[in-house]
């Protein structure tokens, strides 16, 4: 019913309920069956719509997969014509494959799947539509977003992977090693471990690599002699060294994908002949040198990715031509300009304003004339750019002159106001342009994340309190910081309104939290110890990361108090923490928790040197402890929760015995013991932890010994667990 309404009010009218409700029932509660067709129902409006679709369309489901493919065919059915073939298309990937969303828009652009119905409209937005649209109608699912690198990506069920396969007939193959099957008009072709010369087809538009292969300079230009007619050729993570020249005869290729491949140095000059060429990739090509001197040429590219290409020092004079560029991942000015004639300056952005995604701007200390060049950069009118990167050069004087000079460039640097991510690093003035200081909300209205790196002269913050969509602040090495300004006094609402996460490192002077009503992940890296003091009045924190506090003692109990919903903690590298606080007994919501790299800790004891007691911590449900030396059993509170089911102890030299007790953690499923060379036994109790069903010993010489499979002495302890490894094991 919900898919069926979308956005809609319920079903008011009764007979149309009624007619759903004998839908769903013909849908025999299959979840996959029941998406679809509710999905389908949304671009149906009418009652008698439903009632057709219902009588003479949709069949009486039932769990057999011939049924349930059935339906699934007749959703199919319903796609308009431009859906079909980009769904059919997908049958090339393997089946679980996670697929990767701009991959598929820029595959489906390049075979001219995209058809914009006027000239306002760009194709990336078209077939942004497409992809959502498919999505939407359960042909893809388990779509996710990382929140890192914003790359999307989905994947398709078994049964509708079968289904693209059928559609597509003999227009697409999924050729591993086996030739005999593929039909001589196939013109689509995903192959794996498959040599070129067994490929008979005859009008080949797309080669695939499937999985990771060895392919030769030879292997190539037998490929691009054979297939002159190919729209797209990808070959991401074959290993291959160098592009052979004959690849200009390539005049159709609209796609070219060389991703991984980490030997490849340098790119033919003869690549620039490919005027149709649309996306051009180069991801992690690690050590390509340089990008074609006449790249202005390919007068046809929208996406150029050269993210993870470290070798690569400058980007070539020419590329601002490429006005129908849209997507962009770096652009690399040149630290020595000497060395090379044919480098971009900043100007070369002036044009490019359809750039859309993300782009990173480095080595921006290489910058001359600071004003003009940055205010030819023109990124104020690059209105589709969604995440900005602006990287100064790590090695460079500290003076005032180049601070200023920093600030200037800055300055001219302004993007448009509906960038959401911004990251700068390395930046040297103490601080910043007039944009971000005196009215982030006209300036920044839509920024959801702001890291800041390695500015080390920076004392002051912009007021970053008034930014009401700010959901992630990660300040890093501002080793002069002194405060972060809430807001200003103008400003009517709550400051930080909307931030979810803070994460502070190498801030030694920054003593004061801002406000953050509504924070639910900090992290406190290496910064100063009064930071853990205003940890007050974050009841709806919910994970909280302390590493490297040199001189943190103790946990305040105060603070604790209030961390009602905290639901994860991790401690890590405080030489000098000696005890947990009595406070843990309020972390009532508390399910992991991680604690290592403290060589004074006692995990028995309180400040005081009474043994702890937590009885309140039954939430927890998995339990780290790494490198503490001062370990020689596992403490008792810990042997009293009854809910855990995750412990793992690692790197703790000093451990001796696990107690008998154990036997009490009846809801531990896992069980993992590394590097713990003086534990020599395990515990009768072992045999009493029925729901114990896995068991992982690594680089534990003698308890390994003693718990070889039917021959060691504990053996009899363990084996009843159904998942058992230990380092001979593995290693066999």
């Amino acid at each position: 019913m919900k898919m069926a309404c979308g956005k809609r009010e319920e079903i008011q009218d009764p007979e149309m309920l009624a007619i759903a409700e004998e839908i769903a029932r013909k849908c025999s509660g299959v979840p996959l069956v029941v998406r679809t067709v509710g999905s389908l129902l949304f671009f149906k409006k009418t009652k008698f719509e439903w009632l057709h679709f219902k009588d003479y369309e949709l069949p009486d489901v039932s769990q057999r997969e011939d049924h349930i493919k059935y339906a699934l065919r007749l959703s199919y059915d319903h796609l308009p014509s431009h859906l079909k073939q980009c769904f059919a298309f997908c049958s090339l990937f393997p089946k679980s494959y996670e697929m990767r969303k701009q991959t598929l828009v820029n595959l489906w652009m390049a075979e001219g799947f995209i058809q914009p119905p006027n000239r306002i409209q760009h194709l990336e937005d078209i077939a942004h539509g497409y992809f959502m649209d498919l999505l939407w109608s359960n042909f893809f699912q388990d779509f996710k977003k990382d929140p890192y690198t914003n790359e999307e990506t989905c994947k398709m069920h078994d049964l509708m992977h079968d289904l693209a396969c059928l559609v597509a007939g003999n227009e697409c193959w999924v050729a591993w090693d086996d030739t005999k099957s593929i039909h001589e008009r196939t013109r689509h072709i995903s192959v794996g471990d498959l040599p070129i010369s067994r490929l008979k087809v005859r009008s080949l538009r797309t080669f695939l690599s499937a999985m990771p292969r060895q392919r030769s300079e030879g292997d190539l230009c037998q490929l691009m002699q054979s297939f002159k007619r190919l729209h797209i050729l990808d070959l991401h993570d074959t290993y291959v060294k160098k592009v052979p020249t004959s690849i200009c005869k390539l005049k159709y290729l609209t796609y070219l994908d060389l991703s991984r491949n980490r030997a490849l140095k340098r790119l033919p000059n003869s690549i620039t002949r490919l005027q149709n060429l649309q996306t051009l990739n180069l991801y992690g090509c690690h050590y390509l040198e340089e990008l074609p001197r006449g790249i202005k040429k390919l007068v046809s590219l929208r996406n150029l990715d050269i993210g993870a290409c470290w070798e690569l020092s400058y980007v070539p004079r020419g590329l601002g031509q490429l006005s129908s560029l849209h997507r962009l991942t770096r652009f690399i000015l040149p630290r020595e300009k000497a060395l090379t004639k044919n480098y971009c300056g900043l100007g070369e952005l002036n044009g490019l304003n359809n750039i859309r995604g993300s782009l990173c701007i480095e080595n921006l200390g290489s910058a001359v004339n600071v004003v003009e060049e940055s205010r030819a950069a023109n990124l104020i009118g690059k209105h589709s750019l969604e995440s900005l990167e602006l990287h100064w050069s790590y090695l460079r004087a500290d003076d005032v002159m180049i601070g200023d000079r920093d600030e200037a460039l800055l300055d001219g640097l302004q993007p448009h106001t509906n960038l959401q991510k911004l990251k700068i690093t390395n930046y040297t003035c103490e601080i910043f342009p007039r944009w971000m200081m005196d009215n982030l909300m006209f300036s920044l209205p839509n920024l959801v994340e702001l890291c800041l790196e390695h500015c080390r002269r920076c004392k002051h913050l912009p007021p970053l309190g008034q930014l009401r969509h700010l959901k992630t602040l990660k300040i890093n090495h501002l080793t002069e910081l002194e405060c972060i300004k809430s807001d200003h006094s103008f400003t009517l609402t709550a400051s930080f309104p909307s931030l979810l996460t803070l994460s502070i490192e190498y801030c030694e002077k920054l003593e004061v939290l801002p406000r953050t009503p509504n924070l639910e992940d900090l992290v406190l890296i290496e910064s100063n110890l009064a930071l853990i003091n205003h940890m007050l009045g974050l009841n709806k924190l919910k994970r909280l990361g302390i590493w490297s506090m040199e001189f943190l003692e103790c946990l305040p109990e105060n603070c604790l108090k209030s961390l009602t919903s905290l639901e994860s903690l991790h401690i890590s590298g405080c030489p000098w923490l000696t005890s947990l606080s009595l406070g843990m007994q309020h972390l009532l919501s508390l399910r992991h928790l991680s604690i290592g790299d403290c060589e004074k800790l006692d995990l028995s004891k309180d400040e005081s040197g009474n043994f702890l007691d937590f009885h309140g911590l039954q939430s927890l449900q998995s339990v780290a402890i790494f490198n503490l030396p001062r370990l020689a059993s596992i403490p008792q509170w810990l042997l009293q929760l009854g809910n855990l089911e995750h412990l793992k102890i690692s790197e703790c030299i000093n451990l001796k015995a696990i107690s008998e007790q154990i036997e009490a953690l009846q809801s531990l499923r896992q069980l993992e013991i590394f590097d713990c060379p003086s534990l020599t036994s395990l515990p009768e109790g072992m045999r009493k932890l029925t729901s114990l069903t896995r068991l992982r010993i690594f680089r534990c010489p003698k308890l390994e010994e003693r718990c070889k499979r039917d021959a060691g002495e504990d053996w009899y302890k363990i084996a009843h667990i159904l998942n058992l490894t230990h380092e001979l094991d593995d290693f066999d």
